[in-house]
């Protein structure tokens, strides 16, 4: 012990004496340390510090959206000028420089505004450029400013390419795709001077009436942490220091955010320290272990009484203490000042201020109206300056090491070209086909352009085309009835079109109030479309829901949750008048939550999940409805047959799911479900060791043989029972999954690791432990339909 303090103390002293020599050498030269490149991260974060007045460090805590007013002329260009008036000290972030805050606040969102046109690629990189600029060239030190922006399933600015929602991806089972689909993100943000995503959310999902159930991976605490993982890699890479065509990426929201009391987004979490240790926190905790996560975001929500943005536990002694997390803390949107309006946890800014740097959040966000308050909780003794120094360090390294010392600037000239290029819609594609999942099939699937006859398309959807929360206008948007329009070209058979439901008299996202169509509109749509129908040969319906009847309730005045999880407004009437006409009919789902779609189950041929596919969303339709591409999504979420099943998870604890007096427990598609054109058989599992160690690993070997005729996917899929122990454990759990392609009559062999941390729980002492006993080891194509062994741990 005394030999390692000794080194410690030595190591800390050739340190200190290195930072004094290199620091004496630049006072020669009058250049500072922190802007010498070829110094350490460490040594220039060190020197700038040092050099910083209280002011200044408080500065670097704060951000600007709604008061951008503050920064821009009339016409919403930077303005230096109006800036150091507004913040002679400098600034740490600019919230969402592609949007026009400042020129008309329209509407408090995170997303597109309504009637405004957000800033191009070319004009969001001269702003983003001439805000850099006077961040580096007219404030005393020079500090460049963070650029954030949202990228849930592109990045949320006009032009931009638009992926599958985040629930779409998950429904892909290929992280290697999710990977490629936010290094696309991130060159488009980077292109435009862009440094920070605010995504992805890895928020376990377990209340389908929640409006943000779109934004997550879904139900599954394994799923949830490997996806999450591959979107942080895609934005980031692999290493703390960015390279050019990266940013920063940030972990939302944390946590138990996607179990709210009675659904209702914000709502309370009432989740006990175990649950939040075995379901909540693991995809936190594993992607702040095996990647280089910048930022973490704490929730709006509150634990057993405390809200996440003043819970010292959550942000302190677990996710810095704990899992050893060196990154900042980044406050979502006003959730700070919420600590008064929300939750009436303290009277006023000061003592919101207070709670929150207390906890340990870095920055507030959007705007700086509760931390200016800091610097008279530090001149009071209340908050130290060395609290200050040590959330600035934390700030000011991140900013080294995005390389925004050096390269604060983008060639502006070249931001339009790097945006939606021909590979990135070709991703885009791809995506969707992949994100797609089968629900039913009759055999009507796939369609033979050849043989349809007279194909009738449905739905006002059909046309215009949801792409889901927490996007802003790509270039084009291929419709499903554009897709079609070329197919029946190509092809030559008819196409006709009937508009036959409407859901809502508009769709944005971001306007407060949602006018849902009067039903006596739509009893006459769906009469035309039923007498349509009538000399159709084939049917293909577009049902689901849009941008405002399931999305992000963020304030009173602007409601997302739902009570039902039926099909919106007059849908189930349409279908029910169609299915009597006895056509072969496919409903093809555009959504963003599970929907207890019971009538479309029991009735239609054929029924494919696409949630919201993004841009490409009508050539991948049609690829998948003309067998060009087969279905092998799964679902990462269960359906429920309708609200009094809830909650319905599939990973729950052996006590639950009892039965009704008066209807089903069993799900209307179970977690992990997904069908396809051709058939697979899966063998039952064989393990490489039937008995092992508590600290020893084993692998598990899976054959997969394609039994049909058609070239197709099947993810394999791994569960685990802990058949008796401590303390009660869930009936199965995901630890493993792989998607495989195979051709007709192939056949190979998966093979899947399981590990100690699989096996391992939370014993009664909250200690994690692996037990000696026995273990069930499940495989299979989804959660319900599963082959099983048994693993003895001795």
């Amino acid at each position: 012990m005394t030999l390692q303090l000794n080194r410690r103390h030595f190591a800390a002293g050739v340190s200190a004496t290195a930072l004094a020599v290199s620091a004496a050498s630049h006072a020669a030269t009058d250049k500072p340390l922190y802007k010498d490149a070829s110094a350490s991260v460490e040594a220039r974060t060190t020197d700038l510090l040092k050099r910083m007045t209280l002011e200044e460090k408080v500065a670097q805590m704060m951000c600007i959206w709604l008061q951008k007013g503050k920064i821009q002329n009339e016409k919403g260009d930077f303005d230096p000028k109006k800036a150091s008036e507004a913040f002679p000290h400098g600034l740490g972030m600019i919230a969402r420089p592609s949007d026009r805050r400042g020129v008309e606040n329209t509407q408090a969102n995170a997303g597109a505004d309504v009637g405004v046109i957000n800033r191009n690629p070319l004009e969001t990189a001269v702003y983003i450029n001439a805000a850099q600029k006077w961040a580096v060239e007219k404030t005393r030190l020079g500090i460049p400013m963070f650029m954030h922006e949202e990228s849930l399933h592109g990045y949320v600015a006009r032009d931009s390419t638009s992926f599958p929602q985040a629930i779409g991806l998950a429904s892909s089972f290929d992280p290697q795709l999710v990977e490629k689909v936010f290094s696309v993100c991130a060159k488009e943000m980077r292109a435009r001077g862009a440094n920070l995503a605010l995504a992805p959310v890895v928020d376990v999902c377990r209340e389908p009436r929640w409006g943000r159930v779109e934004e997550t991976y879904g139900e599954d605490t394994h799923l949830m942490g490997v996806m999450g993982k591959a979107a942080v890699l895609g934005f980031s890479g692999t290493d703390r220091k960015l390279a050019k065509d990266k940013v920063f990426a940030t972990l939302k929201h944390m946590t138990g955010h996607g179990q709210p009391e009675n659904g209702t987004n914000v709502g309370p979490a009432p989740i006990s320290e175990r649950t939040l240790r075995e379901v909540f926190f693991p995809p936190f905790e594993k992607i702040v272990k095996e990647t280089p996560i910048a930022a973490v975001m704490p929730s709006y929500n509150e634990i057993d009484g405390v809200p996440s943005h003043a819970n010292k536990w959550l942000l302190d002694t677990v996710l810095r203490g704990e899992w050893g997390f060196k990154g900042v803390l980044v406050s979502d949107y006003f959730a700070i000042k919420e600590m008064i309006s929300r939750h009436h946890l303290v009277p006023d800014m000061t003592e919101a201020a207070y709670r929150a740097v207390k906890a340990g959040v870095d920055i507030e966000t959007p705007d700086g109206e509760a931390y200016p308050n800091l610097i008279k909780l530090v001149q009071s003794g209340r908050v130290s300056e060395a609290e200050i120094d040590a959330i600035v360090h934390r700030i000011l390294e991140l900013k080294f090491l995005g390389g925004l010392f050096e390269n604060p600037y983008v060639d502006a000239k070249q931001a339009d070209k790097l945006t939606a290029t021909p590979d990135a819609i070709a991703l885009a594609r791809e995506a969707a086909v992949r994100s797609a999942v089968l629900l039913k099939n009759n055999g009507v699937l796939p369609l033979d352009g050849k043989k349809v006859g007279k194909l009738l398309l449905l739905g006002t959807h059909a046309k215009d085309t949801p792409i889901g929360g927490y996007s802003e206008v790509p270039r084009h948007v291929v419709s499903i009835h554009e897709g079609l329009e070329k197919e029946a070209k190509a092809q030559g058979f008819t196409l006709e079109y009937r508009e036959a439901i409407r859901l809502t008299e508009k769709r944005d996202w971001a306007a407060d109030e949602v006018k849902f169509v009067d039903p006596a509109v739509n009893a006459k749509l769906i009469a035309e479309a039923v007498e349509a129908a009538k000399s159709a040969d084939t049917i293909v319906m577009v049902l689901g829901d849009n941008e405002q009847t399931s999305r992000e309730a963020w304030a009173d005045n602007h409601l997302g949750d739902r009570e039902s999880l039926d099909l919106i407004g007059q849908q189930n009437d349409l279908a029910a008048a169609i299915f009597a006409l006895k056509k072969p009919t496919v409903v093809f789902l555009l959504n963003g939550r599970p929907l207890s779609i019971n009538l479309l189950q029991d009735k239609a041929d054929a029924i494919i999940e696409g949630w919201y596919l993004g841009q490409e969303t009508g050539h991948a339709a049609v690829d998948l409805l003309f067998g060009r591409a087969n279905p092998g999504g799964k679902l990462p979420i269960t359906f429920a047959r309708s609200v009094g099943q809830l909650p319905v998870f599939y990973n729950h604890k052996p006590t639950a799911r009892r039965g009704y007096l008066d209807g089903d427990v069993t799900p209307l598609y179970p977690f992990g479900f997904g069908l396809s054109y051709t058939t697979f058989d899966i063998s039952a599992p064989r393990l490489s060791k039937a008995t092992i160690a508590a600290s020893e690993s084993l692998t598990v070997s899976i054959d997969v043989t394609n039994t049909g005729k058609l070239k197709g996917d099947e993810v394999v899929q791994l569960y685990i029972r802990d058949d008796y122990s401590s303390v009660t454990r869930p009936i199965k759990e995901l630890k493993g999954f792989k998607r495989v392609t195979l051709e007709p009559g192939a056949k190979t062999t998966v093979t899947l690791e399981i590990t100690p941390a699989d096996l391992a729980f939370f014993d009664t002492d909250m200690k994690r432990v692996v037990e000696a006993g026995t273990f069930t080891i499940m495989v299979g194509p989804n959660s319900r339909d599963l082959k099983t062994t048994t693993l003895t741990v001795a």
